[in-house]
């Protein structure tokens, strides 16, 4: 058999693996060995094996699980039970842990290990124990002071601070919840307090957090019907709150459906399908309540969003997604419908209809087949054709609530018959409303290409006469959005221009007019805003933008309001100034042919050069436009799509394409919004984020730049840029950008060989790129102070020491360094790798030679170190060494004075001190070759 197909030897190269401290390999050698091995001991080795490997990863419940499996077929495994001791230890269970290492010490009474190991659970139950005693006395205090009228402020506020504090730790959120915790809360939740509800709240949140039996517990008792009512409560702090701990109670039920029950001593749970269904049961009754409030309402779709389309497509189960619709569709629409002007319809938001457009959006896009999407789109035409005026209204709102989401549907009811006849005779409306609604659906139809040369050829010329006749602004602000949707098909293509000259700029002005006008209500400056956007595209008008700071201020003021709609127009727009959306330079060979052809040729406007882009950051750094990216990424809305928060990450990467800006861009909290946006974008958005995470490591001090834990998170994105499918400019600064992490501390060493990083690094010491190939040996140089990449490199079987050797003699001075310093650094802290240095290549006395003559000093200093550790680590090498020239450049370099730093001068003395040592023992005519060659050059 081939060893691919031999368990056995799956199960010794697993073990090769692991002790040259490739743990991942050696999990994957024993998975394939357990997939192909029929005899049970054979898989109880291989299980107890893996679980080794679970613990070094820090990934305990899988170490507990092989652990527990290879004890199913040998119960007196002790190997395994020691280390399913060891797992249950770190998960905190630390009675079954005791339990097992009481066994270990039974069966072999002398081993240390297991002796260690039971003291410390010991010590470990002990403190649970005493924190149990004290904490139920606690518990019952602060329920006390929470509940009683007559409680000091100072008192109620510290109570309730300590009841959250204590819901966080797994000990006291048992306690709380076996003291009658969840009857006492629901008291404390109706109160008239607010400070009361929200500690209330927050202790759910504590004692829900990835507990999915105590969550159902909790779901039971507390009913959906309180929560919801909470949430839809008229205070916005207290929404906000609940919105989250159910947010929570979601993420604990769903989570515990996908976790395999594993372990005889854990209770299999009931299924929570009931506990959610019931959830969503509630949320969407919410919908067309009129007692819930607006901010409450945009909680629940939020919550929608999160929770009811698949988090993956790869899974193929959405019936959920059909269960929503088939119970609620009719009910978000009766939301999407609602004009608030005027009809009798629930309480909104300024972002209630932009909420319902991505909770429509992802209910469709999660839809599998033809015949689920026919049935959404029928449910809409049946609630979209109803008689009568107000009805007529509502259709056309719900159709620019659709025409913003699923844009299929939105077309397929605004094809209906009657419908654009009803958008136009309502544009020449007496009543301001009924323009204001005709007006907006026209722009979001505007927008989709099916509908855009139809609108085009009615629309304009109704638009132009309510922008020129209105005099009301709030209709002529949407008009002129209307228009310029309309006119801006050309994108930047400066020679496509649908408007005349000059009037781009005159639209732009007036909107930038609107945009300050404080009288105007927000959702118009909003309007104005949309109209921008569009207009951006052409650079007058940036320039324009740019040197009017009221306007970039008022901007700045509506991205950071309760309005989240404005959201994206504002990206947009920031997209567009900064020069940061993606062009297409076109082949010149097509350029000349297309000009022969007579064909359209796209053409750059000249104020899109770098020059005065580079001037547009300045302008736009000076006005404060970081505070109100940083404010944008923090908004939990729908509004904030992934598309918007792809516009943020541009707009991110070009702000610290200047070295010298980046320091004011962190300052203002723009490293912190990064980590965010590299982690849930579009894919492309996750790429720009990540890069400018790295451009802000390179030159930033990490650690300042990334406070706390947060310079752990930054290392996934940037290992996320060492692919082929990034540019080779991307993968240096991500390189770079590790380098400076790994020069840090041994634990971000470890979040990067946790990142699986090490190989792809290893992979890019290989590139044709030098200054690749060199940043790629500077982050290898950092990494070696690591134990688990310095057993790589004793691994043998690889040429990964012949590539440091290799690297050390080459021509780039910044790679030689590199590799050198590697050298030095491994060879001081694995010394037994020194004798192997010989066997790497013919010439690598040549190259050791190369470094100590070299006139770079930091080349000399890792040459005399190599050697330095060389002499140190075995006799024969110090031998080849003095024989060779290496003693006479080591004599000179001795002597110091002019071009040598003290430090060389002072380890090439050690170098021949130790050799003298060595030789004294050696027989006396070589010592007397040695010493007279030693006493030449020391004369």
């Amino acid at each position: 058999p081939t060893p691919g197909s031999d368990p056995a030897a799956l199960k010794e190269e697993g073990n090769t693996l692991f002790k040259a401290g490739d743990i991942q390999g050696a999990v994957c050698c024993y998975t394939k060995a357990l997939k192909l091995s029929d005899s049970q001991a054979d898989k109880a080795v291989l299980y107890r094996n893996r679980s080794a490997c679970y613990l070094k990863l820090e990934e305990y419940s899988k170490a507990e699980a092989d652990a527990s499996k290879a004890l199913d077929t040998d119960q007196s495994d002790v190997k395994a039970r020691f280390r399913r001791a060891q797992a249950f230890q770190k998960l905190g269970r630390f009675d079954q842990a005791f339990l097992d290492a009481q066994r270990c010490a039974q069966l072999e009474p002398k081993n240390k290990a297991f002796q260690d190991l039971l003291r410390q659970l010991g010590a470990q139950i002990q403190q649970k124990s005493a924190q149990l005693n004290s904490t139920d006395a606690r518990v019952q205090q602060m329920f006390s002071l929470l509940l009683d009228p007559s409680t000091k402020e100072s008192d109620r506020q510290k109570a309730a601070q300590n009841l959250v504090v204590l819901s966080r730790d797994e000990a006291g959120a048992e306690q709380i919840f076996r003291n009658d915790g969840v009857k006492l809360i629901q008291k404390l939740l109706q109160s008239k307090l607010e400070d009361v509800v929200l500690s209330a709240l927050r202790t759910l949140v504590g004692l829900c957090t990835g507990h999915q039996s105590r969550t159902m517990a909790i779901v039971n008792e507390l009913g959906m019907e309180q929560l919801c009512a909470v949430m839809g409560s008229g205070a916005s702090s207290v929404s906000l709150a609940a919105c989250h701990l159910l947010q929570v109670m979601f993420e604990a039920l769903t989570e515990g459906m996908k976790r395999e029950i594993r372990g005889k001593d854990e209770a299999i749970l009931p299924e929570p399908s009931k506990e959610l269904r019931a959830m969503l049961r509630h949320l969407l009754e919410m919908m067309p309540a009129s007692n819930v409030s607006g901010p409450g309402r945009d909680s629940a779709i939020n919550l929608l969003v999160k929770q009811v389309p698949r988090k993956s497509l790869k899974n193929p189960d959405n019936s959920l997604t059909l269960w929503v619709i088939d119970q609620g569709l009719k009910k978000i629409l009766e939301v999407a419908g609602t004009v608030p002007e005027i009809s009798e319809g629930p309480p909104l938001t300024d972002n209630s209809h932009m909420s319902c457009s991505v909770l429509l959006s992802k209910l469709y896009d999660d839809l599998k087949s033809d015949k689920e999407r026919e049935n959404f789109s029928k449910l809409c035409e049946e609630y979209v054709h109803r008689p009568g005026l107000d009805a007529k209204l509502r259709a056309i709102q719900t159709v620019s609530v659709l025409l913003q989401g699923p844009s299929d549907v939105g077309n397929r009811t605004l094809e209906m018959s009657g419908m654009m006849d009803a958008v136009i005779s309502l544009c020449a409306s007496e009543d301001v409303t009924h323009q204001q609604v005709a007006v907006e659906a026209l722009i979001h139809a505007a927008g989709k290409a099916k509908r855009a040369s139809f609108i085009t050829a009615n629309g304009v010329s109704l638009l132009k006469d309510l922008y020129k006749k209105s005099e009301n602004d709030r209709i002529r602000v949407r008009a002129l959005v209307g228009l310029c949707k309309l006119g801006s098909a050309g994108g930047t293509d400066f020679s496509m221009k649908q408007f005349a000259e000059g009037s781009t700029l005159k639209l732009a002005k007036q909107c930038r007019k609107w945009l300050c006008n404080e009288t105007l209500p927000p959702a118009s400056r909003r309007w104005s805003v949309e109209g921008l956007a569009y207009l951006t595209f052409d650079a007058d008008v940036k320039e324009d933008l740019v040197e009017d700071k009221n306007a970039l201020l008022a901007m700045f003021d509506l991205a950071k309001s309760e309005d989240k709609t404005v959201l994206f127009a504002v990206g947009s727009t920031l997209v567009n100034c900064t020069n940061s959306y993606d062009v297409e330079k076109p082949d010149p060979q097509m350029v000349e042919l297309a000009k022969y052809a007579k064909q359209h040729v796209p053409e750059e406007h000249p104020k899109d050069a770098p020059s005065y882009v580079e001037k547009r950051l300045v302008k736009l750094l000076e006005a404060g436009v970081v505070s109100a990216l940083v404010c944008m990424v923090k908004q939990e809305s729908p509004a904030l799509t992934e598309a918007c928060r792809e516009c943020i990450a541009r707009v991110f990467l070009a702000l610290v394409e200047r070295q010298e800006d980046r320091g004011t861009v962190v300052a203002q909290g723009g490293g912190k919004a990064l980590i965010p946006l590299a982690s849930d974008n579009t894919d492309a958005g996750k790429i720009k984020a990540a890069q400018a995470l790295a451009k802000i490591t390179i030159t930033s001090n990490p650690e300042i730049a990334f406070p706390g834990e947060r310079i752990y998170e930054v290392v996934r994105p940037l290992a996320s840029l060492l692919r082929l499918e990034c540019t080779l400019l991307q993968n240096f600064e991500a390189l770079m950008a590790l380098t400076n992490l790994a020069g840090i501390n041994d634990r971000l060493r470890q979040k990067i060989i946790k990142e699986k990083a090490v190989p792809k690094i290893e992979g890019y010491m290989f590139e044709e790129h030098d200054l690749v190939r060199a940043s790629a040996t500077e982050c290898m140089c950092n990494l070696v102070l690591n134990t688990e990449v310095q057993k790589l490199y004793l691994a043998t079987g690889n040429d990964r020491l012949k590539l440091l050797v290799l690297y050390s003699g080459e021509d780039d001075e910044r790679l030689r360094k590199a590799a050198a310093g590697t050298l030095a650094m491994l060879t001081a802290e694995q010394p037994e790798l020194c004798a192997r240095i010989p066997g790497t290549t013919t010439h690598w006395l040549e190259i050791v030679q190369a470094l100590l003559l070299s006139e770079i000093p930091d080349l000399r200093h890792r040459g005399v170190v190599i050697v330095q550790n060389m002499i140190l680590a075995e006799k024969s090498l110090a031998e080849k060494l003095i024989e060779s020239e290496a003693l006479e450049i080591l004599s000179v370099l001795a002597k110091g004075g002019e071009g040598t730093p003290d430090a060389v001068s002072k380890i090439a003395q050690n170098c021949l001190d130790k050799a003298m040592d060595i030789f004294i023992l050696l027989k006396w005519p070589f010592y007397n070759f040695v010493l007279s060659k030693f006493v030449m050059h020391n004369l």
